[in-house]
């Protein structure tokens, strides 16, 4: 996979459970979605009486221009999915098709709820590595397809940073995949938890019941 930004796929919340492992205790949670995007877990979480926020660089936009960014690159993306078959598992997806879908359906249900949800304070316009939030606000932070994932763009540096202070403001940090988008384990990955270690911070990887990219059904939980 070759994308020269970061793009605006969202997951759903199904999708979140299963890449998170999340048990209902965890559902009910305090819960900081990192980097988002046009994501519905925050939507149907709230539909359900769950509390999550969102953030995102994207949410200084609004709905409609998240909406032409994602139809600006959803074409290329899933043709790129469909000319590298091998690399993908189709098991919670279909196809490239029904992946297109639940992606549309995911966005839909996202910018249903955008304006209400920022006007809420569930969405915030905020990135890494640096946030403004206390320590420890949240009981749990959630990173979806963003940290490791995007080590070809993003540096070790960052990804350092980013995970130490996604440790300040949350008791426990899970990021989902551990692949790169060139579909390798992120290079960053054992000094990340080397160093936090030595902060006394711990990581742990598990095995959860979510895989599209070949490979990629690990995530790692931080805790302080």
């Amino acid at each position: 996979m070759i994308l020269d930004q970061i793009v605006p796929f969202g997951r759903s919340k199904a999708e979140y459970e299963l890449m998170f492992g999340l048990s209902d205790g965890d559902r009910h949670k305090s819960i900081i979605g990192i980097g988002d995007g046009p994501a519905s877990f925050n939507a149907e979480m709230t539909t359900a009486g769950y509390q999550v926020t969102s953030i995102d660089p994207i949410y200084q936009f609004t709905a409609s221009k998240i909406k032409s960014r994602f139809d600006a690159c959803v074409d290329d993306i899933i043709e790129q999915v469909r000319n590298t078959p091998d690399n993908w598992v189709w098991i919670y997806h279909k196809s490239p098709d029904d992946l297109r879908a639940n992606r549309e359906n995911a966005i839909a249900l996202f910018l249903e709820d955008y304006d209400r949800g920022k006007a809420e304070g569930r969405y915030i316009k905020a990135e890494l590595p640096k946030l403004e939030f206390p320590n420890q606000q949240f009981q749990l932070a959630l990173c979806s397809h963003f940290l490791f994932l995007y080590s070809e763009h993003l540096s070790f540096e960052f990804h350092l940073e980013s995970i130490r202070e996604l440790c300040r403001i949350a008791e426990e940090v899970r990021i989902f995949p551990l692949l790169t988008l060139a579909q390798v384990r992120s290079p960053y990955i054992d000094q990340v938890c080397s160093i936090l270690a030595s902060e006394g911070i711990s990581s742990e990887i598990v095995q959860v019941p979510y895989e599209l990219q070949k490979g990629g059904n690990q995530a790692i939980i931080f805790r302080q």
